[in-house]
């Protein structure tokens, strides 16, 4: 004789730990200013590939990255004519522009000066810096110009890998600590950090650490994380781990690839967390030996055909009788197909079954309905 246990359902939904605690600082001004820490949602950066003096050409890759869903973005600045095309594009940016420098001191202050919403500075690689942190700090302090200390391990000082051997945890957060607090000793605190490895597990460890010794914001990144797939992997791996734990207030995808799928990439983390609102969602089944449909060409051609969708939809593509039903069932509009047919279901109910050739046709439809009933709801409520 069995016995049927009822299982109670959760009260409440699961969540991840609770933000850590941050200073707040303010990146850029006006429409598009973008608050990093103090409880502000996480922020996705990327960094154009264009060479910075080229004015049109980075102004065109920044709209993209915009357009993307990328809110800061930094530029390179290894040269006088980088600088000198500052002014012009951080005036005509959508978006926060942080100016990247390294080497030279003279160029943070021409950040500064063109109106950047912030600079990056590597205390690796610009010991000159630390005897003109007194100006820098006061610079960026008249101009509200926050600074980001961006520890790399492939530059780290020397001095620390002399104590430490290799680029440890310790010496990241070491790095970046000491440097902030150069800009301390001058009544500077409007910074924000980074102590980036290509090793999530290094990586990991030292956000942890550096949590536990400041209330700054922190960036977090995979540097030379690797190709498209190989770098999506190591920076979800990393970025889920510590986002899980409430650390990390500003991220940046760090791929061998277009900027925009480090855009893409951020955002999808962001997303499948819940830390940032969701979009178009396709839950579908990998296939297996039961499937009796082409899954992997129906998901494939319903993404394709609701990319962009403006309003957040759950979409389930099924290929069979096991798991196909009740997925479908929970998403806003699902498919649970079997010998040659689908039966479509929205919000919970079957309102149709049609042959395999309109299955795609029939969910996007669907999501059109769908989603002019969501955006009418909308306008009502906010109106």
């Amino acid at each position: 004789m069995s016995t049927t246990v009822a299982l109670p359902l959760p009260t409440t939904l699961p969540r991840l730990k609770q933000r850590r605690t941050t200073r707040r600082i303010t990146v850029g001004t006006g429409p598009s200013a973008v608050p990093v820490g103090g409880g502000a949602p996480v922020s996705v950066q990327s960094m154009t590939t264009t060479e910075t003096a080229d004015v049109n050409a980075t102004l065109q890759q920044i709209a993209e990255l915009g357009a993307a869903g990328c809110q800061i973005v930094r530029v390179a600045v290894p040269s006088q004519d980088d600088a000198d095309a500052l002014p012009a594009i951080a005036a005509k940016s959508p978006i926060p522009v942080i100016a990247d420098i390294h080497f030279q001191p003279k160029y943070v202050f021409a950040a500064i000066d063109a109106g950047c919403a912030a600079v990056r500075v590597n205390p690796g690689n610009i010991r000159q810096f630390d005897d003109r942190v007194k100006e820098i700090a006061q610079a960026a302090a008249d101009a509200a110009v926050p600074i980001r200390i961006g520890v790399n391990a492939g530059s780290l000082d020397d001095r620390l890998l002399r104590k430490y051997g290799k680029a440890t945890p310790e010496a990241l957060v070491e790095s970046a600590l000491w440097e902030c607090s150069l800009f301390e000793e001058h009544g500077f605190h409007d910074l924000k950090i980074s102590v980036k490895h290509h090793d999530p597990v290094v990586m990991i460890n030292a956000y942890r650490q550096l949590s536990e010794s400041c209330d700054y914001p922190l960036h977090l990144g995979v540097t030379e994380a690797g190709p498209a797939f190989q770098g999506t992997v190591k920076s979800s791996v990393a970025f889920g781990a510590l986002l899980s734990e409430g650390i990390g207030d500003t991220l940046r995808v760090s791929l061998s690839a277009p900027p925009v799928e480090e855009v893409k990439v951020g955002t999808a983390i962001l997303e499948s967390l819940g830390l940032r609102e969701r979009r178009l969602e396709i839950v579908s089944c990998p296939s297996c030996g039961r499937a009796q449909v082409d899954v992997y060409r129906l998901a494939d051609q319903v993404s394709a055909a609701l990319d962009g969708f403006p309003v957040p939809l759950r979409v389930a593509v099924m290929g069979c009788v096991v798991n196909g039903p009740g997925e479908a069932r929970e998403a806003d509009i699902g498919v649970a197909s079997g010998n040659g047919k689908g039966q479509i279901f929205v919000r919970g109910e079957v309102i149709k079954t049609v042959p395999e050739s309109r299955i795609v046709e029939t969910l996007v439809e669907e999501a059109m309905k769908l989603g002019e009933q969501l955006q009418i709801t909308g306008s009502e409520e906010t109106s």
